[in-house]
């Protein structure tokens, strides 16, 4: 939601990466959906023809947008100046502030622009009647004025007549109107110029309602202050506060939203669950009710939530021999897909796909003349062209053919070459690319020097891989254990596990890696929670254990927080959390030990998403369980499942593959 009654759907890019199409719709009486006209929109429109919007805030009945190249646009109503191109005249399509290009961040309040540049300064326009500009006037300004003199402001948001930012010494500030306690700072004097919340400098982010703030912290507690008589201090009463108060005592918060029209809070949590609290008169909440709430609730029981208003919805499959790649589920603004669907289609028209991998919102696949092709969103280089654009289409990496197998991690790529080099691209900010560094990167890089790698697999931030003389090795983040080396401690170049050298399959789930030795025993190592090692505990491991004491098992693979493995005699098992349906045994409960999925002996090879499993039959039939929203489970449905179902009647599949940060579907036919 942008402004009160206008939606948008966009990417989410910073300023300088690749950008995309911008579509608005809802409430234009002003002009704010910026197609040229006035009059309500009840379908998206684009805004104009550009391709390189990098992001997007709406303000009161006015659209705020930075493009890829750092120019800052507004359109929409203009009274008091606040779309900051000098004038005070409505615009019904997007007219640039000023000529530079060196915008960073954009916020809209209720008649008040903010922005932060990329050399630190922080810039208002609009209406000032309030102090809402923090320049140290009430006089309405319609170009940006600095506030301040300072280059050391990291992050903006913008409430009804005040504004928040954080500075990148972690220090929170706030000016405008304070009367009903909204700038945090202790009183409820209204203030022009910015003032300090506290003296501490552990602050993380802000955002803004309507009179109220809310922040995280580096510790990842929640905080909010301001007007609170509708429950959306989230601290369990309905008393405005002046200053900050701790919402609950949980330090697992990871984000913080609200908008400058609303009475309502939105956060998310580091275990990726989501929750609400404030008003709910009209269901903002999303917890299936219409009351008003004081504390958090959850929204659902998902855990599976990235962003506040976004995620990455995506599962794939392949068919036999080399064919036609089809998708089915959703991945909105990354041009995974395009859009939701709930039955399977093609990707292009060719029939020459032999291998794909997919997480996070890209998807990354081999062709059967070994050339490597990826696309989807790419901020982080994931798609590994050299470039950081997303791609709605496929795109070559570099010109070689000599690609193997290929993995996908969160923003984050892999791959094996048929001489045996291990290569990996995107994300690296934990030493998720193995190299010894931590420098994204957005072409391959070879990890090492050997040439005796067999098999790579992803885990939600690093990557594990078998050498073809069957030892196991591990890098990227190990706060959890998750890298198997006996250490809690992160890599950035592969590490072994253990000394053994009878390792035959890697799989990774979020934060936890699972294998299985050449003698058929299954092992998990990393987070416990839920279940998902397997071993019949919900504590963390940093060493492998073994997963029962049967040598029956013939391929591992790892979901969210879920495990899968299908035995040599054609039965398939779960373990983990069994939220909405995902371990497929029929119930919605967490299990710590495998469970059989159905009674029958057919199955040929199982995949993971982030809430879902995805399964082929040896008799070539595609099946899907778990959670179902923007379709996909590909069975033409919306509807959640607790047991597999049918994708189709085709009986050509071959494998199916999704990702731990992922939930929506493709595949490949014989041609």
């Amino acid at each position: 939601m942008l402004s009160k009654h206008l939606q948008a759907a966009a990417g989410n890019v910073p300023a300088g990466g690749g950008g995309y199409e911008l579509y608005l719709w809802g409430d234009n009486a002003w002009g704010q959906v910026g197609n040229g006209q006035a009059g309500n929109e009840t379908n998206p429109k684009q805004v104009g023809t550009s391709t390189d919007w990098a992001s997007v805030s709406g303000g009161a009945n006015f659209t705020l947008a930075v493009k890829t190249g750092g120019t800052l646009w507004a359109w929409g109503l203009g009274t008091s100046g606040r779309l900051g191109d000098g004038t005070t005249v409505d615009k019904s399509s997007p007219v640039q502030i000023g000529a530079l290009s060196d915008w960073a961040q954009v916020a809209g309040g209720s008649s008040t622009g903010y922005a932060v540049k990329t050399n630190g300064t922080l810039w208002a326009w609009g209406a000032g009647t309030g102090g809402q500009l923090g320049d140290g006037t009430t006089v309405s300004k319609s170009s940006p004025v600095q506030i301040g003199a300072l280059s050391d402001w990291a992050q903006v948001a913008a409430g009804t007549s005040t504004g928040y930012a954080v500075k990148t010494n972690g220090t929170l500030w706030a000016w405008g109107v304070g009367t009903n306690g909204q700038l945090g700072d202790g009183t409820a004097v209204s203030k022009s110029s910015p003032v300090q919340i506290g003296a501490l400098s552990d602050w993380a982010q802000v955002a803004a309602g309507t009179s109220t703030g809310y922040a995280v912290k580096t510790n990842g507690t929640l905080w909010a202050w301001g007007v609170g008589t509708n429950g959306q201090l989230g601290d369990g009463t309905t008393v405005s506060k002046s200053s900050p108060v701790q919402i609950g005592a949980l330090s697992d918060w990871a984000q913080v939203a609200s908008a400058n029209a609303g009475d309502s809070g939105y956060a998310v949590k580091t275990n990726g669950t989501i929750w609400a609290w404030g008003f709910n008169g009209v269901g903002q909440l999303g917890d299936g009710t219409a009351v008003t709430q004081s504390s958090p609730v959850q929204i659902g029981s998902s855990s599976d939530w990235a962003q506040i208003a976004a995620g990455s919805n995506a599962g794939f499959s392949i068919k036999t021999g080399g064919g036609a790649l089809w998708a089915w589920g959703s991945a909105p603004g990354t041009g995974l897909l395009g859009g939701s669907f709930s039955s399977p289609v093609q990707v292009g028209a060719l029939s020459d796909w032999a291998v794909v991998a997919q997480n996070g919102g890209f998807t990354a696949s081999i062709k059967t003349n070994g050339t490597l092709w990826t696309w989807g969103r790419n901020d982080n280089g994931q798609l590994g062209d050299g470039t950081i654009n997303p791609r709605s289409s496929p795109v070559q990496v570099g010109a070689l053919s000599d690609w193997a197998q290929v993995a996908g991690g969160n923003s984050t790529g892999y791959a094996v070459k048929t001489n045996g080099t291990i290569w990996a691209w995107g994300l690296n900010t934990s030493g998720q690319l193995g190299d010894g560094t931590n420098v994204s990167k957005s072409s391959p890089v070879q990890i090492g020097a050997l040439s005796d790698w067999a098999q790579v697999a992803a885990g939600g931030s690093g990557g594990y891989a078998v050498k073809a003389n069957g030892t196991l090795w591990a890098w990227g983040v190990g706060t959890s254990g998750q890298l198997g080396d006996g250490t809690t401690v992160t890599k950035s170049s592969p590490v072994q596990i253990g000394a053994l050298s009878d390792w035959a399959q890697v799989a990774g789930g979020s934060s936890n890696g699972y294998a299985v030795k050449t003698n058929g025993t299954i092992w998990a190592w990393g987070v416990g929670a839920n279940g998902r090692l397997g071993d019949g505990t919900t504590v963390d491991k940093s060493s492998p254990v073994q997963i029962g004491a049967l040598s029956d098992w013939a391929q591992v693979a790892g979901g969210n927080a879920t495990g899968y493995a299908i035995k040599t005699d054609g039965t398939i098992w779960a373990w983990g959390s069994g939220s909405n349906g995902a371990l497929g045994d029929g119930t919605t409960v967490n299990k710590s030990s495998p469970v059989q999925i159905g009674t029958l002996s057919d199955w040929a090879q199982v995949a993971g998403g982030s809430t879902t499993g995805y399964a082929v039959k040896t008799n070539g039939t595609i099946w899907a369980w778990g959670l179902a929203t923007n379709g996909r489970l590909g069975d033409g449905t919306t509807v959640s499942k607790s047991s597999p179902v049918q994708i189709g009647a085709l009986t050509s599949w071959e494998s199916a593959a999704s990702g731990i940060n992922s939930a929506s579907a493709a595949a490949l036919q014989n041609p």
